[in-house]
């Protein structure tokens, strides 16, 4: 289901250059694009606006936006405030959900395998190698663990995923930070690499022995078996909508610059991969129609977009933050005289 999205939102951009007046582009991250195609397909319906969205990574959408070839770029990597200023940015949140590392293991049932962070970076640094390593076994007592060989997948592509997902690691083994740190594109130590979430979940999907990380949205859609994770406070907890809105539920919103919170390894029953994704768009609006027409959209998503992306395994934003988020637009996004190009209603 979920493989088609890149390449149907791909397709769909690169008409745009015939699109009516008024329609309005973007590219990034390929954790939204699910709920960002249902958005903009009952939008359409509504408004008559169309949203084109390319599903290209959140590098390849924070330098389309940059180099302002697109309405707004997408990004599961929140940029610093002072890289924000640099470019004359604006960012916001759309929706929150997690990273979920998948496998591919005969007879073994979904979340009935259990990793802890320390072996999870082990296995992606390559020095535990095999699903009956010592290391494995002894996080999973009286499971018969097959002797195969793991297959290490990770992202080909600038990734706002991987970003995350190796911010993670860098957290919870010393190792990894040292040898390998956090970034949307590192030098990987071990495995082969999948274009996308949608790439990365074909891979594991047709190999046994393997084991990724995708958005939950594309773990769930592609089927996929995950494992039950080590939180903060020592539980072994599952993916889904409850354990990320846990996550999310302290974060300081209004006192983080660009809404930048890290909702990794929080306390209590906190899915320890959790994250939101968010928008870019510029400051100053060259165009102020179409930066009007961006933000209305978004406003829309926010009032309306909600049972949608719960029906698609996503977290929608606290009522509180969407609040924050219409203030920061009235005040930061601006046409050429100053005046705010859009106020939601």
């Amino acid at each position: 289901m979920f493989k088609s999205f890149a390449i149907t939102l791909t397709a769909t951009l690169l008409a745009s250059v015939a699109a009516q007046a008024g329609d309005i582009t973007g590219a990034g991250a390929t954790f939204p694009a699910p709920v960002y195609a249902k958005w903009a397909e009952s939008y359409k319906a509504q408004a008559g606006t169309q949203v084109n969205y390319q599903a290209i990574g959140s590098g390849g959408g924070i330098k389309q936006i940059k180099a302002k070839t697109v309405a707004f770029g997408a990004s599961d990597k929140p940029l610093t405030s002072d890289d924000l200023k640099a470019a004359g940015l604006v960012q916001f949140p759309t929706v929150i959900g997690g990273i979920v590392p998948v496998t591919n293991l005969p007879g073994i049932k979904p979340g009935e395998l259990r990793l802890n962070g320390d072996v999870l970076a082990k296995i992606f640094l390559g020095q535990v190698k095999k699903w009956n390593d010592p290391a494995i076994a002894a996080l999973n007592p009286g499971k018969a663990l097959p002797a195969l060989p793991i297959t290490v997948v990770h992202r080909s592509d600038g990734s706002g995923t991987s970003y995350v997902f190796t911010s993670y690691l860098s957290l919870v083994n010393a190792d990894w930070k040292a040898k390998v740190g956090a970034n949307t594109d590192v030098a990987w130590p071990a495995g082969e690499g999948g274009k996308g979430n949608d790439g990365v979940a074909a891979l594991v999907k047709q190999t046994p022995g393997a084991l990724g990380y995708v958005e939950y949205v594309y773990s769930h859609g592609n089927h996929l078996d995950y494992i039950s994770l080590s939180s903060a406070s020592g539980a072994y907890l599952e993916p889904n909508e409850k354990t990320f809105a846990t996550a999310a539920a302290k974060a300081d919103w209004a006192h983080t610059p660009g809404f930048a919170v890290s909702l990794l390894n929080q306390p209590g029953a906190a899915w320890p991969i959790s994250s939101a994704t968010f928008i870019l768009v510029y400051e100053k609006q060259d165009d102020a129609a179409q930066g009007a027409s961006v933000l209305k959209f978004f406003d829309w998503a926010y009032k309306n977009g909600d049972a949608q992306a719960l029906q698609l395994d996503y977290v929608p934003l606290p009522a509180s933050v969407k609040t924050l988020v219409r203030k920061t637009w009235a005040k930061a996004v601006h046409d050429a005289s100053g005046k705010p190009v859009y106020v939601s209603q």
